[in-house]
Parts: structure tokens; sequence; C-alpha cells
């Protein structure tokens, strides 16, 4: 647990910092709004106390900045000539809470083990976020800007959208970006890789079954269409999908009512499909493995995900991101890429395009020097660079 304390008056400073010592907490101080904003660019801090008034720069206007910078601390307003409008007004712009001097040690205490609270509840909703909607859409080459903008466009309808591209291109990125943009965001996104399903269970895992309907059906069952139901369902794969399935998927997209395996109630369905595929469907239709009239009904939208090699330029904020994400997921040491690793990195071949190079940047992070080189790239990377 780190703490900041920032006040021009030394003694309060003082006495401060030498309370919560004793409380077990890592206390720093800083006399002044720049001296304060200096460390938070530096070191991150669970709470931050701040008087309001101090010469120079006051207490308001360190806070407004902290909250620009996105700091994660909770930010406790600390002043003598307190109101409820200047208490309201603090908390309007973003701190946690208002403190009027003289400071009482247990108010003191139980707003530190509040402020914490919050904190930890704040960054587990962020980890949840991003559990549940995966990485943002990184990029901005020609290629990326033209994808989010047919985002944009598709979004707000309810067109269905096939998304095509190689492994380990973004598909599945793309489809989020869809549903989060979508009017259908507050409703469930529901997934299904089709490659991943057995041929003889994937009519009961999209349409669900009956009790009884076959041998290991000891209950009643939903299907991935009903479980989505008012919101979004991705069809990852699809063109792996048999076709006896893809005959009851095209029923369900024309009806828009499905029935169960061992059941003859239909049961209506409102649910938004986004399907995605590595193949080429058009190869596929010409050689009797997919339905040409499915691909007709899902292919409303075509958005093409191009493979990282046509699209290197986004390589630099890739890597940056994946440094990021590793070592605040993963609590590993933060370090850098020389611009000569990046160019190293950017000449090499992609054929497992974006999840290769998140595997790349990972394995660099654990095994290369403070500052990731040109030598790192070979010896963990390839030789051949």
């Amino acid at each position: 647990m780190k703490i900041l304390i920032v006040d021009d008056e030394r003694a309060i400073r003082n006495s401060l910092r030498e309370i919560l010592c004793d409380e077990g907490y890592d206390v720093e101080v800083a006399e002044d709004g720049i001296a304060a904003l200096q460390m938070v660019d530096k070191e991150k801090y669970n709470v931050i106390f701040c008087d309001i008034k101090m010469p120079g720069m006051d207490g308001i206007e360190v806070l407004e900045k902290m909250v620009d910078m996105g700091i994660d601390a909770a930010v406790v307003m600390i002043s003598g000539h307190g109101d409820i409008e200047t208490a309201v007004d603090c908390i309007k712009k973003g701190a946690f809470d208002f403190i009027q001097k003289p400071l009482d040690v247990n108010r003191i205490l139980i707003t530190i083990k509040n402020a914490t609270e919050k904190v930890s509840l704040v960054k587990e909703t962020r980890i949840l976020k991003k559990k549940v909607y995966g990485q943002p859409m990184v990029g901005d080459s020609q290629e990326m800007l033209h994808i989010k903008d047919m985002i944009s466009k598709v979004a707000a309808t309810d067109a269905r959208v096939l998304i095509t591209g190689p492994n380990g291109s973004g598909k599945e990125l793309v489809a989020r970006s869809i549903y989060q943009q979508s009017n259908r965001s507050s409703m469930p996104f529901v997934e299904v890789n089709c490659a991943a399903i057995p041929s003889e269970l994937i009519e009961s895992e999209l349409f669900g079954h009956e009790k009884g309907s076959f041998t290991s059906a000891i209950k009643q069952h939903k299907g991935k269409f009903e479980q989505a139901e008012g919101g979004t369902l991705f069809l990852d794969e699809i063109g792996d999908m048999s076709l006896a399935a893809q005959a009851k998927v095209l029923r369900v997209l024309q009806e828009k009512k499905l029935s169960r395996v061992g059941s003859d109630k239909d049961i209506d369905v409102d649910v938004r499909v986004i399907a995605a595929t590595n193949k080429d469907l058009r190869s596929e239709i010409a050689a009797g493995n997919f339905r040409e009239d499915l691909y007709h009904r899902l292919s409303v939208i075509v958005i093409s995900v191009p493979a990282l090699d046509k699209r290197k330029d986004d390589i630099p904020a890739l890597v940056e991101f994946f440094v990021e994400k590793y070592c605040s997921e993963g609590g590993m040491t933060k370090k850098a890429f020389s611009k000569e690793a990046i160019d190293l990195l950017v000449k090499k071949s992609w054929t497992g395009n974006i999840r290769e190079l998140s595997n790349v940047v990972e394995r660099l992070l654990i095994l290369g020097d403070q500052t990731i080189t040109p030598q790192n790239v070979r010896d963990y990377v390839d030789a051949t660079l």
C-alpha cells in the first residue's frame, strides 16, 4: 500500500506521514503540486492526500491534471477552509473524498480503507471487461482504419456480417467490436467455434435439445441461439460446419425460428449473427462443402481482415500494447524494445499473424535484456534476421 501526501505545510506532511507509517503504510510526501505530478508520473500510488490551498498550483488544478493522466489512485482532498460547495466541486472533478482540517486519525484510516476497496474494485472490473471483451483493435494502418470505418457504419444496424481472414489475424476482435458498438451491447455475446465441436453435436450445441432426445440428453438444454436471445451470436470458423447444420442455420436466419433436437415446437429467436472463416467460402461452395444460399444470407456485409504481413505499419503499436498487457497482467518487469529490435520484428514474416506476435513479445519479455536488443530477437525469435 503506497500513499502520497501533498501539502505545502511541512508540519502536516511530516505528522501525517509519521502516523501512516506507524500503521504500516509506505508513505511519500510532496511539498507542492508540481512535485506531486512528477512523482505520480513515475510511481504508482494507491491513495493520494492533496491539500487544496497551496501556492502556485492549487489542489484543484493538481486533481484535474491527475484525472487527465488517468491515474488509478484514489485522490482525497484536504483543506482547513472547506465548505459543502468546495467538497461537492472536488467530488465532481474526480476526488474520492474531501476531509477538513484538523485531520482526525480515525477518519483518515477509514478513508484509506474505503479508497483502497474502491480502487481494487475498479481494477477487478477492468480485468473482467478485458476477459469479456478481449483486447482492443490496435493499429492505425490504412487497412485497419478501413476496417474500423466499416465497423462504425455496420455496428448500428442488425445486418449480418461475414468476417474473413487467416488464423490469428483478429477476426474475433472485429466481431466483438461490432457487438460493443451496437445497440445490442447490453445483451449477450455468445461465441461458437464451429471447428471445435464434433459434427454430431453441433446441432444440439446451436439449437439445444429436449430431455431424452438422445442417450446422454439427461435434461433439457438451451442452445447457443437461445442463449444469445436479444444479443449477438458469433459463429467462428463457420466454413467447418456440416451441411446438415448449415441447413438448420439457414432456416433460423430466414424464419427467425428454431426447434430443439427432439422437439417439433418452434421457438422464436431474435439474434444478430456474425460469422467468421479462414476459408474461401466461394471455393467451398464450388466443392460442394458450403451452401451458397447460406453464404448469401451471411454475407450482407463482408469485412476482410488482412494478414499481419499486409499491415506491418501496425507492428510497433502492437508490440507496445502487448508489453503493457503482459507487464500489467502478469507482474513482469517492464522492458523497452530498442528501435533496432522493432525494425527486425517488422522485417520478419508473420505466418501466425497477431497471435504469433503476441507470443514473441511475451517470450522476449521473459528471456530478453532490460532493453530488448536485435540480438535478443535473433537468439529467441528468428536467427535468420
